[in-house]
């Protein structure tokens, strides 16, 4: 079975269901077959090892001064073993680099690579806990985990937008509908029409609790989603068609109109806050 870096990815959806996260890949040198590590079945004495059992060797200093944050993207090159030696997955065989969000994967690589600079190689071993346990099925290797990452690009991620001052409720200059959406426009549109319910549209949204707390953000992601407007929570299908193009607006949703007081795992309750900028109506 040949691990691709989507395997790497943690189980987090985005809550809201309406974005699905892209990994890169890069076709660079031809593919070649990885050496297995002579340490592989456990970390030497010479390893650095973190609070959370993340141990790590540098085999190659890099030159580049900055680290990446978690929310950053990654562009790495990697080989992984099993500590009986065995390889389960390696870019460097397939001789293409790839490249994903730091906050996407396993808690080993999410810490791990920010030890790291651009240009640097490193070994890992990483614990069960922190990779996908020492039993987890579905063809994913178990138990202590090690592997040779090379970090060759960072892009940052940008800003997280800042929580709205009326977050925690819509204010009586919002106007509502008779469903019980209220909304606000933050900056007007330049288009004419409003799109249909049957319509697809180019936007960018981000979601907050009443609480201030970002669920989701296609603006941190800095990319754009295109989806049908009929194939979302009922409070996006009915508060998008008051909109242009152009317009960027804040919409607070009643539970009702999005996933409910009691959600299923990892969706968000209660009303919740979107600010969203239709940026066209694809038809």
């Amino acid at each position: 079975m040949t691990f691709t870096a989507k395997y790497l990815r943690a189980v987090a959806p985005h809550a809201v269901g309406l974005a699905l996260a892209v990994t890169t890949t890069i076709t660079y040198a031809e593919p070649t077959m990885p050496e297995t590590p002579s340490d592989v079945q456990a970390a030497p004495a010479d390893a650095v090892k973190t609070p959370s059992g993340l141990a790590s060797k540098v085999l190659q200093a890099g030159k580049g001064e900055t680290k990446p944050a978690a929310a950053d993207t990654v562009t790495v090159h990697y080989s992984g073993w099993t500590t009986d030696g065995k390889l389960f997955d390696s870019s460097v065989q397939r001789g293409s680099p790839t490249s994903f969000p730091l906050n996407g994967v396993i808690k080993g690589w999410t810490e791990g690579l920010q030890l790291m600079v651009e240009g640097e190689k490193r070994r890992f071993w990483i614990p069960a806990d922190l990779a996908y346990g020492e039993n987890p099925g579905g063809g994913r290797p178990g138990g202590l985990l090690v592997f040779d990452v090379e970090l060759l690009g960072i892009k940052t991620a940008p800003k997280p937008p800042a929580v709205p001052d009326d977050v925690a409720a819509a204010p009586e200059s919002a106007g509502k509908t008779a469903s019980g959406i209220a909304s606000r426009v933050l900056t007007k549109g330049s288009g004419k029409a409003n799109p249909k319910a049957t319509d697809q549209v180019k936007v960018h949204y981000s979601g907050w609790t009443t609480d201030g707390k970002l669920f989701d953000s296609s603006v941190l992601r800095d990319e754009p989603i295109v989806f049908p407007l009929n194939q979302v929570i009922p409070g996006w299908t009915e508060g998008v068609q008051l909109m242009v193009e152009g317009e960027k607006r804040r919409l607070w949703i009643p539970a009702k109109l999005a996933y409910g007081d009691s959600p299923p795992p990892g969706a968000p309750a209660g009303t919740l806050v979107f600010d969203v900028e239709l940026l066209e109506i694809v038809k």
